[in-house]
């Protein structure tokens, strides 16, 4: 979730470089329109994989449990995917800083097509071992660490509207996010779990057909680091990278910030609003308020596509206060269709937010370590919101699941304030903002 200059930043100082123009250094004059057609072959490959990822948790459950395995099985399969990307995702950033990111993304959907076929085989066998499942779902984490980095350095070599699409892809994972869950019951009620992991296996192959009929222009790179070799190269570019990352303050501010909110607020909110609405009201409720969510995440993601504030993070902050009517609602009480109504509020708060950081991040970092900078700001999202998933139940249990989402949502109203009241974060322009004073936006 962040970046940071070495040296002399393009654009501006150390604390909140811009780029002179939304395409900067990424090595082309005129960056392409949003729907372009490079960028709606990428666009493409991001939703139908995005659904595909959807789609795992369930086959993962449905398949685990019909072979004997209980609830801690599937949560150690997916947990040795997230373990291998949450791990090596730095790395990965560094590969993609040093090659060439379509070929590293393609490769990593192909890694993928064949894990997936395997598991699919598996399943339809009837016969599988846990052990095999975590080692498939562990090379998955390898492949998405080696992908993950190169999305955010392609956006804005494709689009000169940058923002805008971010927004589309937002759109685009909310719309998964709803869907997938729904079509792997689907198939799993006609076919089996085996044909979900097919349907997976199916969506990687989609991704890399389009991303292997892509164009991307040339980037930019730059000096001394990459005219190293071997180990030493690899070193000087993690050292790159984390002094990009440290010379922003904007940048590790908004990490840090965010790294109390993933203990304080994201890592309890999901496992106790899940218990509480499953336990009192049914899966069928959990379902509703999962949609409202979904919904509500659409939804801001085109409110993101129309609004274009001159200082984007102090914009998006405000949306990070709209997630506390989730967790409080639900903490609360309030009857079934308040959580929807709160869970919908909080879904338009977080895509707001996800957009304008997104666009922030690939908008102000230079384009040679911007795939670097994005592992970090990956890295740093996720690290601890393991941390707060266990501090949960402990949490639930010694205060009650209410008033420690109670808490949560009190606590979204502290991490949004933080941000607001860190200059750096509040005051950052956006790159292409008009270069009048006084102009535009929030």
């Amino acid at each position: 979730m962040r970046g940071t200059p070495p040296r002399t930043p393009p654009g501006g100082a150390q604390d909140g470089t811009r780029n002179p123009s939304p395409g900067a250094g990424t090595g082309t004059d005129r960056p392409r329109p949003v729907w372009s057609r490079d960028f709606a072959l990428f666009f493409g490959a991001r939703a139908v994989a995005q659904l595909g990822d959807t789609m795992l948790p369930v086959a993962l459950a449905a398949g685990l449990l019909q072979q004997g395995y209980g609830a801690g099985a599937v949560g150690l399969a997916l947990a040795s995917t997230s373990a291998a990307f949450a791990g090596l995702i730095v790395f990965g950033g560094v590969v993609a800083d040093r090659f060439d990111t379509r070929r590293l993304m393609i490769g990593a959907d192909l890694v993928r097509v064949c894990t997936q076929s395997l598991a699919a085989a598996l399943f339809f066998s009837g016969h599988v071992v846990l052990w095999q499942i975590c080692a498939i779902g562990f090379v998955n984490g390898v492949a998405g660490a080696v992908f993950q980095p190169g999305v955010a350095g392609t956006v804005p070599r494709l689009a000169a509207d940058v923002q805008g699409a971010n927004g589309a892809i937002r759109v685009a994972e909310a719309v998964a996010q709803l869907a997938g869950p729904a079509l792997a019951g689907v198939l799993v009620g006609f076919a089996s779990p085996g044909g979900v992991f097919t349907a997976h296996a199916t969506t990687y192959t989609v991704s890399a057909v389009c991303l292997l009929l892509l164009r991307l222009p040339p980037r930019v790179r730059s000096g001394a680091a990459r005219a190293l070799t071997g180990g030493r190269a690899f070193r000087a570019d993690l050292v790159e990278g984390w002094r990009e990352f440290r010379s922003r303050a904007w940048l590790w501010g908004v990490i840090a910030v965010w790294c109390v909110y993933m203990i304080t607020v994201w890592g309890p909110t999901i496992p106790l609003v899940a218990t509480e609405i499953v336990q009192h009201h049914g899966a069928r409720s959990y379902g509703l308020v999962n949609s409202a969510l979904g919904a509500g995440t659409v939804l801001g993601g085109l409110l993101a596509l129309r609004l274009r504030p001159r200082r984007m993070l102090r914009a998006g902050a405000f949306g990070v206060f709209a997630f506390a009517a989730f967790p409080m609602t639900v903490g609360a009480g309030l009857p079934v269709p308040a959580w929807g109504a709160g869970a919908a509020v909080a879904g338009v708060g977080m895509a707001f937010w996800s957009v304008m950081w997104a666009t922030s991040v690939q908008t102000q970092v230079p384009a040679d370590v911007l795939n670097r900078i994005h592992a970090y700001d990956v890295a740093g999202s996720l690290a601890m919101m393991p941390v707060g998933q266990s501090l949960a139940g402990p949490a639930a249990g010694a205060f009650g699941s209410g008033h420690v989402l109670l808490a949560a949502g009190c606590m979204s109203f502290v991490v949004a304030t933080s941000l607001l009241c860190v200059r750096a974060i509040r005051g950052l322009v956006r790159a292409d903002a008009p270069a009048a004073p006084g102009q535009g936006g929030v």
